[in-house]
């Protein structure tokens, strides 16, 4: 145990087990306040699969200490078959999750540290289960924070975007398979860390093949999808996110069909904890969660919820960056969501325009988008750490159907998610559409906004999939993602439609052809007006974070991201190459370097030619250990399937101590 002197003294359990029923022992690390035992404390539950020893130790050195020196026990919990903990990893928010982390709750309760009464929170996987865990409705919740997460696992997670197939699905099944097959700590777990270790390896971590053959919504999807009862949760909710983040929709959803004590707060933020992330401005989101903690848990009033609802940040118009520091804007505040703030404005479409009266005649266009329309489109879920931002869209207006509007007088607000109706048609069964709105700025350049995607044979649901009649108009809605966005003067607003949007999702078997027919076709755009609240609204506190962990540089990290063609065969590469290098954790004297690769290629005349690559390579040790796993996946296409193929192998002290290789084959359902 570590002890650490701040204004309120704690200490660290580096490695508390946790028994359950079954017999497996998980590991947990908490910090917690030094008199704790004479003075019990709230518990904070982070439960996670990313190893807490190294994985998130940076993160978790943050935020936990300036928590736990405010009076609380924050317990971070490694999953079954993650980090230290005994078990194999089977896959993401299964039942056996949610039953563990019950136990979890239970264990912390008879603790004689702990008052019994547990918050949650988390981002991402732990965002999820925190909601997740709160529809069990165990006595021990008392209230959740839930940053970065969803209520429908099948359209708003890394799976599928309007039934369209995520290319972020590989990209994630990628990363599981590299976390899942890493071993514990043996200083932690004893001498049975080779047989963790072993156990781990044979079973792979390789999701992707049941992913993959889960392409409508089914009950793998509705599982873990607290959408399908809203009413299950009870305990109060704060949920939190940003608008760079692949998550943002459900805060909306949430707010509006939760009966829960709930709030919500989106800002201009990436897949991170707002107290450090960016795009900034970051703010005290530590002293945030202090005031919802010592209102749920602690029964101090802290006036938290006599706050807005939901508080947002509108953002300023800003050139189009592939990475922005910061964002300019103001925050804005909602009594509930829907807002009364907000009303809806309608655009027609006609011959390149956008207009608030319709065309003269019902037009019919066409766009057949050459396959790398997307390539300017960022990651699907950006971090705000790296080049993951939409880039110029002016890239994309060539392979795209585009809609300007007049010159903006004077300046506008749009706060939601806006809705394009469009009367369509393609000449394959298979198609999809995908919409994107941006603003064009004076001189030309191009700020992506929101985008929204549907796959056409999913026009009725994601259940019952239908061909599409090659020629046949249909009337479809596209629900573009959230946004919150301040549309400037002397600027345009510019619609693009196309037909694909590459590597965002996998194109359509075949290249295809959409019509559109601009008499039944319009834009729905969900315009705010200023409330006497936004003025009303405190700021938050400046950004507070605990002392970084302390580390040696053993190799130097680097990275780059590039988009290359090759003229010859006019194929065009996209390649993301992350190197953290290698440290010490020197609290510890635990070695951690890490390597991978992400390749996704395509030639822009053949949907076929689609082929996304992943590699890695983890090493872990210290004096007289050395730990290494590397592999490698592929995803390919043909008009009736998707082929994988991969590799996995692992050494211990320079010897090999596994390799395997794996091929599958996954039907196309409509998709």
């Amino acid at each position: 145990m570590d002890t650490i002197s701040k204004t309120r003294p704690i200490r660290i359990i580096r490695h508390a087990e946790i028994p359950l029923s079954d017999g497996v022992v998980l590991s947990a690390q908490i910090w917690l306040p030094v008199d704790a035992e004479q003075n019990p404390v709230p518990a904070i539950l982070e439960y996670l699969p990313y190893r807490k020893r190294d994985g998130t130790a940076d993160r978790d050195a943050l935020n936990h200490p300036y928590v736990a020196e405010h009076g609380y026990a924050c317990v971070r919990v490694d999953m079954r078959g993650a980090g230290d903990s005994e078990g194999v990893l089977l896959g993401e928010y299964l039942k056996q999750e949610q039953d563990d982390a019950l136990e979890v709750l239970k264990w912390i309760e008879k603790q004689p540290w702990s008052t019994g009464r547990v918050g949650m929170i988390g981002i991402s996987w732990g965002g999820f289960n925190g909601l997740q865990v709160a529809a069990r409705r165990p006595k021990q919740l008392k209230a959740v924070i839930s940053l970065c997460s969803t209520d429908d696992r099948y359209n708003d997670d890394v799976h599928f975007m309007g039934g369209c197939l995520l290319v972020d699905k590989f990209s994630w099944g990628s990363s599981m398979f590299g976390i899942a097959p890493t071993p514990p700590d043996p200083a932690l777990v004893g001498d049975k860390w080779r047989d963790l270790w072993m156990g781990r390896l044979e079973q792979g971590g390789l999701y992707l093949e049941e992913w993959h053959r889960r392409q409508r919504r089914d009950e793998f999807y509705q599982h873990g999808s607290v959408c399908e009862d809203y009413g299950a949760i009870e305990c109060p909710v704060y949920l939190v996110g940003g608008w760079m983040d692949g998550y943002t929709n459900p805060i909306f959803r949430m707010l509006e069909h939760l009966k829960c004590p709930r709030k919500g707060l989106v800002g201009p933020w990436a897949h991170k904890y707002p107290n450090f992330a960016q795009p900034g401005p970051q703010i005290g989101f530590l002293q945030e969660c202090l005031r919802w903690w010592d209102k749920w848990l602690k029964d101090v009033e802290t006036g938290i919820m006599d706050e807005p609802m939901l508080r947002s940040y509108v953002q300023d118009t800003a050139p189009p960056r592939t990475h922005y520091a910061e964002r300019s804007g103001r925050w804005v505040a909602g009594p509930f969501w829907p807002s009364p703030s907000i009303s809806p404005r309608s655009l027609k479409l006609s011959y390149g325009r956008l207009s608030d009266q319709p065309g003269a005649a019902d037009e019919r266009l066409t766009i057949s988008s050459p396959q790398t329309v997307g390539l300017a489109a960022g990651k699907w879920c950006a971090y705000g750490v790296e080049a993951d931002e939409p880039d110029d869209q002016r890239i994309e207006a060539g392979g795209s159907l585009v809609f300007d509007s007049e010159v903006i007088a004077e300046p506008y607000d749009l706060l939601g998610a806006p809705v394009v109706k469009l009367r369509i048609a393609a000449d394959r069964p298979n198609a999809f559409v995908c919409a994107v709105l941006s603003e064009v700025l004076p001189d030309g350049s191009a700020t992506r906004l929101t985008y929204g995607l549907l796959n056409l044979t999913h026009r009725d649901g994601h259940v019952d999939l239908k061909p599409v009649e090659p020629g046949t108009f249909y009337d479809i809605a596209i629900k573009l993602n959230d946004c919150g966005e301040r549309l400037g003067k002397g600027s345009r607003l510019r619609l693009a439609i196309s037909s694909s949007y590459w590597p965002i999702v996998w194109p359509s078997p075949e290249k295809t052809m959409l019509t559109i027919a601009t008499a039944g076709s319009s834009l729905e755009l969900p315009v705010r007006t200023p409330s006497p609240a936004d003025a009303e609204l405190k700021p938050f506190e400046p950004a507070v974070n605990g002392p970084a962990l302390k580390k040696t540089e053993l190799r130097k990290p680097h990275s780059h991201y590039t988009i290359t063609k090759d003229i010859r065969s006019g194929e065009v590469v996209m390649e993301r190459v992350g190197d953290s290098g290698k440290h010490r954790i020197d609290d510890i004297d635990w070695q951690v370097g890490e390597f991978s690769k992400r390749t996704y290629a395509i030639h822009p005349d053949d949907p076929l030619s689609a082929r996304a690559e992943s590699s890695f390579r983890k090493e872990y040790g210290r004096d007289g250990l050395d730990l290494a796993v590397a592999g490698r996946l592929q995803m390919t296409v043909t008009e009736t399937k998707f082929q994988f193929e991969g590799h996995l192998e692992a050494w211990e002290n320079g010897k090999k101590a596994f390799d395997r290789n794996y091929r599958f084959d996954v039907p196309r359902d409509h998709v």
